[in-house]
């Protein structure tokens, strides 16, 4: 007995160990660019900032949110992540509902159709071209409905609704209700966890997407933060803002930190979305899983 709890106890501290590092690991990126946008230039130009700042000020954030392409890609964000949000769960949770009754003339054909998307698709010309033939291109609709329905999160919602008790459903059955108010008044409120779970998927998909708005909106007033975000880092060009190199003084802002600064303001709406869906995500990450 003794031995087994000092084993207990041996993994319990290495697993912490492993935990504390991988969370490090996590958050040093965040951190560093926390600390890069409070920096004073000189600093960072001399590459001395670690994970404090050093010269403390805000002079990058003061500079950045006087660019309005910069609040206009924000708003835009802010705009396809909820909207599209919407329409992912709306349109999620009805076919889930469907393909979880038994009675369902043909569900698991269907099924095995919805499951073929996932591993076989058109590809992207061919993707462009409905979307161009739709007439949506370089509309708010070209981001919010491709992709409306994810395969990998209705099949979660739906293992979900599978679980609920037949009886329950029988018995609104019984008192004469139809389909519609089990899904609304059963269905719906039993879901929560799951809604809540995919809800936070579909949300940090299209709060984080680039390559679908960068493809389908050549209007440089309805790209969202992340568009401008990939061009400030990966082609390390600030002309996006509308601000030139030749423009930073020597006591500026670095496009670095101008970067950095944006990257911090870009991830507060999901740190501020996370908590209030905590509380579902431990219960809805188990959907699935195996009961004894």
């Amino acid at each position: 007995m003794v031995k087994n709890n000092s084993k207990i106890q041996a993994f319990d501290v290495v697993n912490v160990i492993l935990m504390l590092f991988l969370m490090g690991v996590a958050l040093y990126p965040i951190v560093y660019e926390i600390a890069i946008s409070l920096s004073s230039a000189s600093y960072v130009q001399a590459n001395k900032i670690s994970v404090f700042p050093k010269g403390f000020n805000f002079d990058s954030y003061k500079n950045l949110v006087q660019y309005r392409i910069f609040w206009i890609s924000y708003k835009n964000t802010i705009v396809y992540s909820v909207l599209g949000t919407l329409i992912n769960l709306t349109l999620t949770s009805t076919l889930a509902f469907c393909l979880s009754r038994r009675e369902l003339l043909f569900r698991k054909q269907i099924t095995l159709f919805i499951i073929f998307t996932m591993f076989f698709s058109g590809g992207m010309i061919p993707n462009f071209l409905l979307v161009n033939w739709l007439g949506i291109y370089n509309s708010i609709w070209a981001v919010v409905l491709p992709g409306a329905i994810s395969t990998y999160n209705m099949i979660i919602v739906r293992t979900f609704m599978s679980g609920i008790p037949e009886e329950v459903i029988e018995s609104v059955r019984i008192d004469g209700g139809n389909d519609l108010q089990i899904f609304s008044r059963i269905v719906l409120p039993l879901s929560k966890s799951a809604f809540a779970t995919v809800g936070l998927f579909y949300f940090i998909g299209h709060w984080n997407s680039y390559f679908g708005p960068m493809i389908y909106l050549s209007d440089k007033s309805l790209q969202p933060l992340q568009v401008i975000l990939k061009e400030m880092i990966v082609d390390q060009n600030i002309e996006g803002l509308g601000l030139r190199m030749s423009d930073l003084k020597d006591e500026m802002p670095t496009s670095e930190m101008f970067t950095a600064a944006s990257i911090v303001l870009s991830i507060i709406p999901v740190l501020c979305v996370y908590p209030f869906v905590q509380k579902y995500f431990v219960k809805g990450v188990m959907i699935g899983s195996v009961k004894g």
